[in-house]
Protein backbone atom coordinates (compact mmCIF):
# COMPACT_ATOMS: atom_id res chain seq x y z
CA UNK A 1 0.00 0.00 0.00
CA UNK A 2 3.02 2.75 0.92
CA UNK A 3 3.30 2.92 -3.08
CA UNK A 4 -0.06 3.27 -4.09
CA UNK A 5 0.00 6.46 -1.36
CA UNK A 6 3.02 7.65 -2.78
CA UNK A 7 2.00 7.50 -6.46
CA UNK A 8 -1.68 9.58 -5.30
CA UNK A 9 0.87 11.74 -3.83
CA UNK A 10 2.75 12.46 -6.36
CA UNK A 11 -0.20 12.64 -9.01
CA UNK A 12 -1.95 15.55 -7.02
CA UNK A 13 1.33 17.14 -6.33
CA UNK A 14 1.61 17.35 -10.07
CA UNK A 15 -1.98 18.95 -10.69
CA UNK A 16 -1.27 21.95 -8.33
CA UNK A 17 2.37 22.77 -9.40
CA UNK A 18 1.23 23.26 -13.24
CA UNK A 19 0.41 26.58 -13.85
CA UNK A 20 -3.11 27.05 -15.09
CA UNK A 21 -4.04 28.98 -18.10
CA UNK A 22 -6.94 30.56 -18.56
CA UNK A 23 -9.47 29.12 -21.69
CA UNK A 24 -9.20 30.78 -24.56
CA UNK A 25 -12.24 31.99 -25.67
CA UNK A 26 -13.65 32.51 -28.92
CA UNK A 27 -15.20 36.04 -29.11
CA UNK A 28 -19.25 35.41 -30.64
CA UNK A 29 -20.10 37.56 -33.43
CA UNK A 30 -23.74 38.11 -32.85
CA UNK A 31 -26.01 36.81 -35.84
CA UNK A 32 -28.04 39.15 -37.85
CA UNK A 33 -31.68 37.07 -38.64
CA UNK A 34 -32.71 37.96 -41.76
CA UNK A 35 -36.28 39.41 -41.75
CA UNK A 36 -39.53 36.92 -42.33
CA UNK A 37 -40.51 36.26 -45.94
CA UNK A 38 -43.60 36.95 -46.70
CA UNK A 39 -44.68 34.43 -49.74
CA UNK A 40 -48.11 35.56 -52.25
CA UNK A 41 -50.53 33.23 -52.83
CA UNK A 42 -50.24 29.60 -54.16
CA UNK A 43 -50.41 28.42 -57.62
CA UNK A 44 -50.05 25.39 -59.92
CA UNK A 45 -47.70 24.46 -62.51
CA UNK A 46 -47.08 21.98 -64.51
CA UNK A 47 -44.06 20.37 -65.86
CA UNK A 48 -43.64 18.10 -68.78
CA UNK A 49 -40.51 15.63 -69.27
CA UNK A 50 -38.74 18.46 -71.90
CA UNK A 51 -38.81 20.65 -68.55
CA UNK A 52 -41.42 23.41 -70.06
CA UNK A 53 -43.83 24.39 -66.92
CA UNK A 54 -47.28 25.37 -67.85
CA UNK A 55 -49.80 27.66 -65.96
CA UNK A 56 -53.69 27.09 -65.59
CA UNK A 57 -55.12 30.16 -67.03
CA UNK A 58 -58.51 31.05 -68.56
CA UNK A 59 -59.19 27.37 -68.55
CA UNK A 60 -55.79 26.28 -70.52
CA UNK A 61 -52.71 25.43 -70.00
CA UNK A 62 -50.15 28.03 -71.13
CA UNK A 63 -46.71 28.02 -71.07
CA UNK A 64 -44.84 30.05 -67.97
CA UNK A 65 -42.10 31.96 -68.36
CA UNK A 66 -39.96 30.59 -64.87
CA UNK A 67 -38.86 26.83 -64.58
CA UNK A 68 -39.33 24.79 -61.63
CA UNK A 69 -35.38 25.28 -61.08
CA UNK A 70 -36.13 28.86 -60.96
CA UNK A 71 -39.17 29.14 -58.69
CA UNK A 72 -36.79 27.22 -56.38
CA UNK A 73 -34.32 30.06 -56.32
CA UNK A 74 -36.62 32.53 -54.57
CA UNK A 75 -39.75 30.69 -53.51
CA UNK A 76 -41.53 27.67 -51.95
CA UNK A 77 -41.89 24.56 -54.24
CA UNK A 78 -43.35 21.49 -53.15
CA UNK A 79 -44.32 18.62 -55.44
CA UNK A 80 -48.10 17.27 -55.42
CA UNK A 81 -48.65 13.27 -56.12
CA UNK A 82 -51.24 13.60 -58.38
CA UNK A 83 -49.62 13.95 -62.18
CA UNK A 84 -51.89 15.05 -64.99
CA UNK A 85 -51.35 13.64 -68.62
CA UNK A 86 -47.99 12.47 -67.35
CA UNK A 87 -46.70 16.03 -66.70
CA UNK A 88 -45.70 16.84 -62.87
CA UNK A 89 -47.70 19.26 -60.77
CA UNK A 90 -45.81 21.93 -58.30
CA UNK A 91 -47.67 24.41 -56.27
CA UNK A 92 -45.21 27.47 -56.12
CA UNK A 93 -45.32 30.41 -53.37
CA UNK A 94 -43.19 32.92 -54.73
CA UNK A 95 -41.77 35.88 -52.25
CA UNK A 96 -44.22 38.71 -52.15
CA UNK A 97 -41.84 42.16 -53.69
Amino acid sequence: MPQRQHFNQRKQNMFRSAPRQAPVREVRVPLERKPPTQYGKAFILLEDEQKNTFEYSQGAWVPYELSIAQCRLDGKVKELPQKIGGKTRYEIRLPLS
